[in-house]
C-alpha cells in the first residue's frame, strides 16, 4: 500500500510535557483519514510538526515517501501539501478572492489561473466584493480550505474543520471534503471531535491518547466492530453454539451466559432449538456500538473530544 503520511516513533516535549509520545501511524493515499482522540490527546501537535511549522523532539515522519530529515526535499514535498490549522488564516478586511490572489502570491504562482475554479468549488463564487469578516463562521471554513487548495495540493490536513458550525455548515463541509476525495483524487487527514460525522466521512481512521497511537483500523474493520447484533442471555451457551453452528449463524460467546449474535435469526426458530437442548433463553435485546463509545472503550473511559 503507498502512503502519503508516515511517522515513525514521532516525539514532541514542551519542558516536561511530553504531547506527543513516539507516535507512528500511516496514512494511505487516497484516503480520508479520521483522526480521533481527546482534548490534549496530541491531534493538533502532530499536525504542526508535519505542516513544518514545529520541529520533533525525536522520531521522524515521510511524505510521499521523502524524509522530515532531508531538509530541502520535505521543504518542497510541503508544497504538495494544504492545511487549515487550529482556525482559518483569512484577511478579513478582503473579500474572498482577494484571499485567494494574496496565497497566490505568497506559494508564488506565475498567475491566478484557476483561482475562479477554486471559489466555485467551495460555494464561494458568487460573494462579489462581501468580505470575510462580514462571512458566517461556515463561509470563512469553506475560504480557509480555499486558501488550502491554492497550488493544488495532493494532501489536504484539516484541524477541526466542522467545530462550532450549525448543521447545514457542517453539511457543506462535509459534501466539499467527499467531493475533493472523489474527484480531485485528494488524501484528506481531518481530526474532530463529532465523532458521529467523521464517521460519514473516514475510510481509514487512527485514535491517539495521551500522545499515542492506540489503534489504527480502516472504515470496514471499524464497522464490523461496531456493527449491530443481538446480545442474547441464556443459561448455557455450549447449547447456544451448537444451535447457531447448525444453524449456519455467526456469533460471538462473551460469557457462560451471553453471547452475541450477528445478523437476524428467526427468534421462534432458535428458542424452539435451544428448549431441545434444555437451554432457556433469558432475554434477547439489540445492540450496536457508536463510533463514540468505541473509542472510549477502547482508551479505558473517559470524554471523547
Amino acid at each position: 500500500m503507498e502512503y502519503v503520511l508516515k511517522t515513525n516513533n514521532l516525539s514532541k516535549q514542551y519542558g516536561r510535557f511530553s504531547a506527543l509520545n513516539g507516535l507512528s501511524m500511516s496514512v494511505p493515499k487516497g484516503a480520508i483519514y479520521g483522526f480521533v482522540g481527546k482534548n490534549g490527546a496530541g491531534k493538533t501537535t502532530l499536525i504542526r510538526l508535519i505542516c513544518g511549522l514545529q520541529p520533533p523532539s525525536s522520531g521522524d515522519y515521510e511524505l510521499f515517501g521523502v524524509k522530515s530529515t532531508a531538509d530541502g526535499a520535505i521543504i518542497k514535498t510541503r508544497k504538495r501539501m494544504g492545511a487549515v490549522v487550529e482556525t482559518p488564516s483569512v484577511y478579513l478586511e478582503m473579500t474572498a478572492e482577494d484571499n485567494l490572489k494574496q496565497q497566490y502570491l505568497v506559494l508564488g504562482l506565475p498567475s491566478y489561473d484557476g483561482l475562479r475554479e477554486i471559489l466555485e468549488l467551495v460555494g464561494l463564487g458568487n460573494t462579489g466584493k462581501k468580505k470575510a469578516k462580514n462571512f458566517s463562521l461556515g463561509m470563512r471554513q469553506r475560504l480557509g480550505i480555499a486558501i488550502a487548495l491554492c497550488g493544488e495540493p495532493d494532501f489536504l490536513v484539516l484541524d477541526e474543520p466542522i467545530n462550532g458550525l450549525d448543521p447545514q455548515g457542517i453539511i457543506e463541509i462535509r459534501e466539499l471534503i467527499l467531493k475533493l476525495n472523489r474527484e480531485r483524487q485528494i488524501t484528506v487527514l481531518i481530526s474532530s471531535h463529532i465523532l458521529d460525522e467523521l464517521s460519514r466521512l473516514a475510510t481509514h481512521y487512527g485514535f491517539i491518547d495521551n500522545g499515542s497511537i492506540v489503534k489504527e483500523m480502516s472504515a470496514a474493520e471499524l464497522e464490523a466492530a461496531c456493527r449491530k447484533c443481538s446480545r442474547i442471555n441464556v443459561s448455557d451457551t455450549k447449547a447456544l453454539s451448537r444451535v447457531l453452528d447448525s444453524m449456519g449463524i455467526e456469533y460471538k460467546i462473551l460469557s457462560d451466559n451471553l453471547a452475541d449474535v450477528y445478523g437476524k435469526p428467526n427468534i421462534t426458530r432458535l428458542t424452539l432449538a435451544l428448549a431441545d437442548e434444555k437451554c432457556e433463553v433469558i432475554f434477547i435485546e439489540e445492540r450496536d456500538e457508536s463510533l463514540e463509545s468505541f473509542y472510549i472503550n477502547l482508551v479505558g473511559g473517559g470524554k471523547s473530544e
